[in-house]
């Protein structure tokens, strides 16, 4: 039998807690051992729970307690909970976790603890909640050299962008039903101004090149800003507005980065719709792949956590390997990265536009004007286009967008 801990019963602990109640006999069939929670760790009492008397509130017990051989850290944040997994990895206790703050911020060192004490640190649910996506890039696809990794990687705002493109809402009006629906919290920031899905792309693009993207110093732009107006003049050109991460390999350097994009009706991840994510792969053996499904909320994210526990059963006193090395990789300036740019512009500044980028603009007009157009640049730099774009002052009706061929 093993035994395991819980920390944080919350909404991912609680589905932790569920799953491995509720799919036992599948749980233990596959793990090759009876799997049982001994240990939730809260500071909270939960008086009427079927699990109240699992409930402690010193972390020491656990620790201490050598049945114990695999722990679930599904609290969040990076204080205790990095503490917390620390120790527990130094004491040769497994750790499977949720936390994407955690992983994307030390990464590596809790990797290499978990190598020296022969015990693992898996974060499968760390990235997309249910949608398996690191264990395919640890192990299914160990024989590719990954080129690319795209991803909708956030679905509070693949929710809010959907019911801008589908119901011609406003961006403040979706945001708001989405905080009453849940799907979007009291304090929106790190999912609308892209922090989320910063993090999680750090997490995959560690993982395609083996070396250490440091998320700080990933370039991140979010959804605000962006109007339905937009989404009139994407419909007529074909295409649909989401918030993109990026991850690819550019020669010997890495691009990371966040943006919503314009993106082809053609693409894969174009109908990825509302609280759904999607991870698009591109290896040079296998080509494109995808993986797709709801990339949060408890039980979906809770089942990721189990399947890591169940990898931890099966190798007990084993190290799962994982290439994830404390070296930094080399971050591509975005300046250098070329592409299409979508922009508008009033009725005034359009002389002043084909000016700036000598003549070389394609037009998009809609059917009430609304004293504006849109205009599409030919290939240019990130750099170039920044420095044409800004000259064009109060003449400019929008925010731009990038172009995701």
């Amino acid at each position: 039998m093993v035994k395991i801990a819980v920390l944080g019963y919350g909404t991912v602990g609680s589905g932790v807690v569920e799953v491995i109640e509720k799919n036992a006999d599948m749980v233990n069939k596959k793990s090759g051992e009876e799997l049982e929670i001994k240990y939730i760790l809260d500071l909270r009492d939960f008086p009427g729970d079927p699990y109240e008397d699992k409930v402690v509130h010193d972390f020491g017990v656990i620790l201490a307690d050598d049945e114990i051989r695999i722990i679930c850290e599904t609290m969040g944040g990076v204080g205790a909970a990095y503490e917390f997994t620390k120790k527990a990895l130094m004491a040769g206790k497994s750790v499977c976790t949720s936390n994407k703050e955690l992983v994307a911020a030390h990464g590596p060192e809790l990797l290499a603890l978990a190598k020296q004490n022969c015990c693992n640190y898996l974060f499968e649910a760390s990235v997309g909640g249910g949608i398996p996506i690191i264990r395919p890039l640890n192990y299914s696809l160990t024989a590719e050299r990954i080129e690319a990794v795209t991803g909708i990687l956030n679905g509070t705002t693949n929710y809010i962008l959907s019911k801008m493109e589908y119901e011609g809402a406003d961006y403040a009006d979706v945001l708001k039903e989405a905080q009453e629906k849940g799907y979007a919290e009291r304090n929106p920031e790190a999912d609308v101004e892209g922090y989320d899905a910063c993090r999680k792309i750090a997490i995959l693009s560690s993982l395609m090149t083996g070396k250490n993207v440091d998320y700080r110093k990933i370039y991140t732009e979010g959804i605000t800003g962006v109007e339905a107006r937009d989404f009139e003049y994407a419909k007529r050109l074909g295409m649909s507005i989401k918030l993109l991460a990026i991850g690819r390999e550019e020669g010997d350097k890495t691009l990371a980065m966040v943006s919503p994009f314009l993106i082809p009706g053609g693409h894969p991840l174009h109908m990825v719709n509302g609280v759904f994510n999607a991870v698009f792969v591109r290896g040079n053996m296998l080509g494109d792949s995808m993986y797709y499904g709801r990339g949060a909320g408890k039980l979906p994210t809770a089942s990721a956590v189990v399947s890591d526990v169940i990898d931890c059963a099966r190798h007990l006193g084993k190290v799962i390997m994982c290439f994830w090395d404390a070296e930094e990789a080399k971050l591509m300036s975005i300046d250098q990265v070329k592409r299409r740019f979508f922009f508008r512009v009033k009725d005034q500044g359009l002389d002043l536009a084909k000016e700036l980028f000598s003549n070389q603009l394609e037009e998009v007009t809609l059917a009430d004007g609304a004293g504006e157009r849109g205009l599409i640049t030919p290939v240019l730099s990130e750099a170039d286009f920044a420095g044409r774009y800004e000259k064009l002052g109060d003449a400019k009706a929008g925010r731009r967008l990038r172009i995701e061929e």
